[in-house]
């Protein structure tokens, strides 16, 4: 860290490590938020009484909040700061997961999904974006490493919902007591993060600033559609972790409520491996052979899971996959945000806005194939998602400027 700060005073250098420290909280924020509901989702399908359909119907309700509203954070990013619209999104998340065990039925859970997954798109996108204008005065890519503080709360939200779980805390008291942390997190890390308006990308001679979606030429489109197609499958398979790795492990592999937590867990440990060596990796080899190789670790590493299922081989798999595609949604973030013509924070808008369908599709259509065979054969769409990922990685750069 010191060395990419050399070209810095001192007060500038400390300037940009208490930013990236700031970043780095509403990360972790956020991922022990939906860590720390994940374990909880089988005892709240419960006694409420779904069927896995209903269930992942539901679910998907969050990805629609997304999708709904998640267009509109680039637009509260130039009007309050990337810095206000993260600590106050995540601030507002934490109470809205604290809500949602109280639901009392599946039409009220499915609304405060929604509410859940609107907020979490204007924290998605402010995050990165704060990220980014962190990465571009560090002179590196230190992206990825963001991505694995996320992994980190995972990580421990996981274990924590787990062991709430195990222990039989009550579910509402359980994520109380994690919003009241998370806000007062997020309000000592408002004070590290950068100040002043958000830095405006430069247009190009005959665009103006007023317009969103300035004239591009079509290539710049259909990369981005790719990008967006990439992030789309990185989503479906880290929600094969989010929402269904519990309860394959609990109904149809019969492990105990701790140990069905383990998925997730796995999963997000291996995420936050893959993330810490991903800046790494990606300056020596290039976005596109990182992601390509990571969609073959997913494909085939879920793939001999399910083939051969029991609860041991079953957490290796999930936690392959989440190696696999750690670096592929930070990979299309970035690469989105450097698209020529877009205003500043719209390309990463775009592709923020679209993985949030991987989250839409997944829940429904496993959920709706596992009521037609099994949750096992629904959970075969990761591997399917793998195999999109090493194709459609061409799309990425394999540029080792950094190197």
């Amino acid at each position: 860290m010191t060395a990419s700060l050399a070209h810095l005073d001192a007060a500038a250098a400390m300037r940009l490590r208490r930013a990236r420290l700031g970043v780095t909280l509403i990360f972790m924020s956020n991922g022990l938020v939906w860590a720390n509901l994940a374990p909880r989702y089988p005892e709240i399908r419960t006694s409420i009484g779904l069927t896995y359909g209903e269930f992942g119907t539901a679910v998907m309700f969050g990805g629609l909040g997304a999708l709904a509203l998640g267009l509109t954070a680039a637009a509260l990013i130039r009007r309050f700061t990337s810095a206000r619209v993260g600590v106050t999104a995540m601030i507002a998340m934490a109470g809205a997961a604290a809500l949602v065990p109280l639901a009392p039925n599946g039409i009220v859970f499915a609304l405060l999904l929604f509410a859940l997954g609107a907020i979490d798109s204007w924290v998605d996108v402010a995050q990165n974006s704060h990220g980014l204008r962190v990465q571009r005065e560090y002179g590196r890519t230190i992206v990825n490493s963001f991505h694995a503080m996320w992994s980190v709360g995972a990580v421990l939200g996981g274990l924590m919902g787990g062991v709430a779980a195990g222990l039989k805390i009550p579910v509402a008291v359980h994520l109380a007591g994690v919003a009241v942390l998370l806000i007062a997190v997020n309000l000592y890390g408002y004070q590290l993060l950068l100040r002043g308006p958000e830095p405006e990308s430069p247009v190009t001679p005959g665009e103006t600033k007023q317009r969103a979606f300035p004239r591009v030429s079509r290539a710049v489109w259909v990369t981005l559609g790719m990008l967006s197609l990439v992030a789309i499958a990185g989503a479906w398979v880290e929600d094969s972790g989010i929402s269904w790795s519990a309860s394959y492990l609990f109904d149809e592999l019969g492990a105990g409520a701790t140990v069905a937590s383990f998925g997730f867990v796995a999963l997000m440990a291996m995420h936050f491996v893959g993330r810490m060596v991903g800046d790494r990796l990606t300056d020596l080899y290039g976005q596109r052979t990182v992601v390509r190789v990571g969609g073959l670790i997913t494909a085939v590493g879920m793939g001999l899971a399910l083939a051969f299922p029991s609860i041991p081989l079953t957490i290796i798999g999930f936690g392959l996959a989440g190696l696999g595609v750690a670096t592929t949604i930070p990979a299309a973030m970035h690469a989105a945000d450097e698209l020529p013509g877009f205003r500043n924070g719209t390309g990463l808008t775009i592709v923020s806005w679209a993985l949030r369908v991987g989250f839409i599709l997944s829940p429904f259509v496993v959920g709706i194939i596992a009521d037609a065979t099994s949750l096992r054969t629904g959970l075969g769409l990761v591997v399917v998602a793998g195999v999109v990922l090493a194709i459609l990685a061409q799309a990425m750069s394999n540029s080792r400027a950094h190197r």
